[in-house]
């Protein structure tokens, strides 16, 4: 039994801290709320996390130190630095492995499927020059022996637990299960686009954390086959046995209105072309190296499905 310490309490931070416990492990959850899920293994811990001191103590003789978090989209390049730099000292003043939830925005717009071995875009829009100033003060931190750090990048989550913040949450699953068409906020319905199921990031994560063939440098999540939104759709409408209304892509201008007031839609404009072309995550190296797979495709779907009837019930 060891300690881990995980920083967010979203979708991947307690389906980290589940596998965690499940496995005999102890975790402390740390959120400025200080929420996270409720079990006796889990100590849930209201605190700064952008603080270095506070979150070097809650470290001390941990076995790992998950990035979980998540600030607000628009906040980005004010909230992430200091959460960052808090979170590599506190992995280098206790010895803890970092490890760090990431994404495929460092790549920008790409023209074939992506690796680890693709080249950081020196110039991919703020939210993935921020992403990629985190890994290099993190890899420079583990090449000069200061640290232990890894990293998992991973597509557009899906699966349960996933609401506002997916492609395939809110504005889409619901609304599919309802007999209307649901929203994909920009892009073309049938160029494939890889999702990867929440379930899989957080395997992906413990894993990294604990094999030290995993430590200074960044792994992709097990991700199944890239699929265009409109067979997405299809698909799932199959799997919840319902007929099959088709995807409503919203107008530019309405995002752009809605950006006026809704800061999230703002900035999806700088992220867009992830859905005008392919976008396609190549996961073969991780999954020869630790053995991983992804969730079948279906059976991911099925598991959202399933999941979204669970809180329409709950809340009827």
């Amino acid at each position: 039994m060891t300690q881990h310490v995980i920083v967010g309490a979203g979708t991947i931070g307690n389906a980290v801290a589940r596998l965690l416990v499940d496995d005999g492990h102890t975790v402390s959850m740390v959120t400025r709320s200080g929420s996270g899920m409720r079990h006796p293994a889990v100590e849930r811990v209201a605190a700064d996390a952008s603080d270095a001191q506070r979150l070097t103590e809650l470290a001390a003789g941990a076995t790992a130190l998950y990035n979980c978090a998540n600030p607000p989209y628009h906040r980005w390049s004010t909230d992430w630095p200091p959460l960052a730099s808090a979170l590599l000292t506190a992995a280098q003043r206790s010895g803890a492995v970092l490890v760090t939830m990431g994404n495929l925005y460092g790549y920008g717009s790409v023209d074939a499927p992506m690796t680890e071995d693709t080249p950081l875009n020196s110039a991919p829009g703020t939210k993935g020059a921020v992403r990629n100033r985190m890994w290099r003060d993190a890899l420079a931190a583990h090449e000069a022996g200061r640290a232990r750090v890894t990293e998992a990048r991973a597509s557009d989550f899906y699966g349960p637990g996933v609401r506002s913040t997916g492609h395939l949450g809110e504005q889409f699953v619901p609304r599919l299960l309802a007999g209307r068409r649901p929203r994909l906020m920009q892009g073309d319905l049938d160029v494939p686009h890889s999702f990867t199921h929440v379930g899989d990031v957080a395997r992906t994560l413990v894993t990294l954390a604990t094999d030290e063939r995993a430590w200074g440098r960044a792994w992709h999540v097990p991700t199944a086959q890239a699929v265009p939104i409109r067979e997405v759709a299809s698909r799932m409408a199959r799997i919840a046995g319902v007929p099959d209304p088709g995807v409503q892509v919203l107008p530019r201008a309405a995002v752009r209105l809605g950006g006026l007031a809704v800061p999230f839609l703002r900035e999806l404009v700088e992220v867009r072309y992830q859905f005008a072309r392919p976008f396609v995550l190549d996961s073969s190296a991780a999954q020869a190296a630790f053995g991983l797979a992804p969730t079948p495709f279906d059976d991911g779907l099925a598991e959202t499905v399933a999941w979204w009837r669970d809180q329409e019930r709950r809340a009827a």
